[in-house]
Order: structure tokens, then sequence, then C-alpha cells
């Protein structure tokens, strides 16, 4: 019985795959959304509470603070004054061995003054390793803990989390809570954060400051890789305020300069066996500006024998088949569309627009504005393309796609969720999104991701087979 279930598994896996593959027509889900109202939760609620204790951090979350892993870059805020930059850390719960000192800042927003922005970065750390840390003095002083992950290594595993435009209401909460069951050990995350600017004067700094205590939950404990959006600009002149992503920078580092990036907008990170790219969709990225060089040279230092997944994030989609910023990626497309199937990218996610999308391997790199040769084709060397602008927040879901579905769209629907990938091996990954409101861990997309370096060649079908049994087996038990 069980080796029959086992076989049925096995076909139903790869008939999905030659879906994949193939460009068979898509689906447009029939599911109705019913939702909480599209608000902010209230600046009062529990789900923002500030700690108890005179100076107590708050806001507390951690990003990768190297290339490699090996460091985290911790911040938080204090808000009655600034006290102490330091983070103590050990591998020992209550013992702690070593000490990091950081830097404190804070900046002003019309009237509003931020808190007091610690930032620090704890480097010189093991692989695979559990770390306590502890931020803050005596009675207000706050502990936390994150796990490194293993080694840069083409096998190994690891899963992501992806999530994007969360904002902070109720079906925010539902979002980020689902994700924490999930088993999701770092967080990919695709731009707009607090949507903050969606409100005046000094209210701006006051949601980034309820965001970042709603976002702690998980964002304390985990890395949460960051990439901008739209709503991190916060350009609004009729207050004064016309430095693009001023809130943003001050409050969410990025590990730029160890990627040799001139801005924290664009960087790369190596994780386990992934490479990870982010790109900024607001940023020049044409040709000679800072951003174009810099992914021109990152792009050739990726290892695909050491780290096989190659991973992008954006925040504008490059394909998109609804209504709602329909082809605003298309500037970003022209210009680097041909780089990512020419180093064989295996995914890219994107957020932007508030629903779920998901496309087959297609490619329009051979259109011009001359040749008139201007629909996508299937191309088994481009990226898998992924929307997942679904969070949350209070702009609501956008529920118009394009009638009939473009033949490049595999998967759409609009509701709020997240998704997850989970690597295997150097040659498989399992992605799932799943909807919140199913409420437990049912995915309602997903499919096996082969990867495209170690998907050809006598050498690596050699080792597809060796590794599918394993797969297969955890397929199962999942």
């Amino acid at each position: 019985m069980r080796r029959s279930w086992l076989l049925q598994l096995i076909l139903t896996s790869f008939l999905l795959l030659s879906y994949v593959n193939n460009g068979i027509a898509g689906l447009t889900s029939t599911f109705i959304r019913s939702e909480w109202p599209s608000i902010d939760i209230p600046i009062d609620n529990e789900a923002f509470v500030v700690p108890k204790g005179h100076n107590a951090p708050q806001q507390v979350h951690i990003t990768q603070g190297d290339y490699d892993g090996k460091a985290v870059i911790i911040s938080w805020v204090t808000t009655d004054e600034p006290g102490i930059s330091k983070v103590q850390y050990g591998t020992s719960e209550n013992k702690y061995e070593f000490t990091a000192e950081g830097t404190v800042r804070n900046y002003t927003f019309y009237k509003y003054k931020s808190g007091y922005i610690h930032h620090c970065l704890v480097d010189g750390l093991e692989h695979d390793t559990k770390y306590y840390y502890k931020i803050g003095t005596g009675e207000s002083s706050r502990e936390f803990w994150f796990q490194t992950p293993p080694k840069i290594n083409p096998d190994a595993s690891y899963k992501f989390g992806i999530i994007g435009d969360l904002g902070q209401t109720y079906n925010s909460l539902s979002t980020l809570k689902h994700y924490m069951q999930s088993g999701g050990q770092t967080v990919l995350f695709v731009g707009d954060l607090s949507y903050a600017d969606r409100y005046s004067y000094n209210d701006v700094g006051i949601r980034w400051d309820s965001w970042g205590r709603f976002a702690e939950r998980s964002a304390a404990y985990q890395p949460w890789i960051w990439s901008a959006g739209n709503h991190e600009i916060e350009y609004m002149p009729y207050m004064g305020e016309v430095v693009p992503f001023k809130s943003y920078l001050q409050r969410y580092p990025t590990p730029h300069l160890a990627s040799k990036s001139s801005s924290p907008l664009w960087y790369a990170i190596r994780r386990a066996s992934a490479h990870i790219i982010v790109l900024s969709s607001y940023s020049p990225f044409v040709k000679y500006t800072p951003q174009y060089k810099w992914l021109a040279e990152e792009l050739k230092k990726v290892d695909r024998e050491k780290t096989p997944w190659l991973i992008v994030l954006m925040h504008v989609p490059i394909y998109n088949s609804n209504e709602a910023h329909f082809m605003e990626g298309e500037s970003m497309r022209a210009v680097f569309e041909s780089w990512f199937v020419h180093y064989k990218v295996d995914v890219i996610f994107a957020g932007h627009v508030h629903a779920y999308e998901r496309s087959y391997r297609i490619s329009n790199i051979h259109y011009n504005i001359s040749n008139g040769d201007h629909y996508p084709i299937p191309d088994k060397f481009a990226p898998v393309y992924i929307t997942v602008g679904d969070g949350g927040n209070q702009e609501g879901l956008a529920g118009r796609f394009q009638d009939p579905q473009p033949d490049y769209s595999a998967f759409r629907e609009a509701s709020y969720g997240h998704s997850t990938l989970e690597i295997k091996n150097r040659t498989h990954a399992l992605y799932h999104w799943n909807r919140n409101d199913d409420g437990k861990k049912v995915a309602t997309d997903s499919f096996i991701l082969h990867n495209q370096y170690w998907g050809s060649s006598h050498r690596r079908r050699k080792l597809k087979k060796h590794y599918l049994s394993s797969v297969v087996e955890q397929i199962v038990t999942y």
C-alpha cells in the first residue's frame, strides 16, 4: 500500500514538473478571500506592546552581517536615552562569553524625533551554531537567540521564507504568525515594510516604531534579508522631507560593503547553498549606473559549484498579469533579463502587486522595438518568476487579473500569504505558497524546483539520480 502511494506521489510530482517546464495552460484560482478589513491594527493593540522597564530595548531585529553567514547585524531602539550599544553573546543560555560594541544614531522626520537606533555587528561566529544574546542593562535588559547557517556547501539544506508588502494590519499579523509556524530559518523580504508613508507628519515615525515592535517576534530570532520597495522612498515635500529612503536606511542596515556594493539598497550574500542577490527597483539601474556595474561584477563571482542556488530579490515584478502595476517592471526586464537567463538564475522573487502569482520558465530576451517579436516564449534556462506582494498591508488585495490568463502565468490568486523555499540539496528544492486562510501547513501552490546549474550534463544527471530517492522520501514526510 505504501509503495503504491509513493509511486503515485512520484508520478504526480513529475507531472507537475512537466507542467512547469513545458508551459501548459496556467490556473487562476477561484478562491474567494474572506478577510479582515484592510486597516492598520490600533496603535495601543498588544501586537505593538512596548517592553517593560526604563529604556528597555525594542524593535529588535537581525540581518546577515557579512558575505558568507558568519556575522549578524543586531539592531534595536531605546527611547529614553542612548544607553549602551553593546551586545553580550555566547553559545549557552544566560552565559555570555563575548561582547561586541555597536553604534547609536537618531534622526528627525518632520517634527518626529526617532529613538536611539543601535546597530551592532557581531562577527567571527561559527557556522551551524545557536547563539544567545543580551542587550540593554539591569532589569530592562532583554535576551534573544539566533541560529547561524551551515557553512557554504553545495548540498547544504536550508529553508527560506519569502514575505512581501507586509504592513501592520490584522492580515499582516496572520501572515507573520503563519510564517512562524513554517519552520523557515531566514526571511527573504521583497520590500514595503511598514507602510508608514501612508500617514502624515509625526505619525510616519510613530508607525515605523510600531512596525518594528510588530516584526520583532520573528526578526529578533532569525535574519530578515531586506530589500526596499516604493513605500520606503518617503518623498514628502509637503513636510519638507525630500531625501529618499531616509527612515528605512536609518533603521534597517544591510551588509552591502561585504559584496563591494556602493549602496545599502543593492547587495549580495551567500547562505548555506544559496547565492542571494538583492536589487533596488527604485535606484538607477541602466547602463553605466553603479547598480548596473555592480550586478555585472557580482554575477561573475557566483560559484555554482559552491552555491548552486542563485536567487534574486526585487520589489517590482518583471512578469505580472495583474491590472495592478502592470508592466512597471518592463524597464528592468529590458536591462537585466538577458543576464538572468545567461547566468541561469533559478528563481526571482518580487512583491509590489498585492496578490500571488507564479510564472513558467519563460523569457523575452529576443524582443526589441524593431523586430516585432514581442511575446515571451518558453525558455528552459530562464528563472521562475514569483510575485509574493501579499503580506497583508492596508492597501488591500489586487484582485483584478488580466483575462485571459497569459501563457507565461502558471498560477495566480488574490489572497494574503507567504512562501517558503526549502532547499534539499544541489539539485532540488521544494517551493510552497501558503494562503493565510488555511490556518495550517497546507500549501495552496507548490512544486519541485530543479536547479538550473546542476540540471544538465552527464555528471549532473548522475547527481540527480543519486539524490532523487532521498528527496522523494522527504516529500512524503513533509
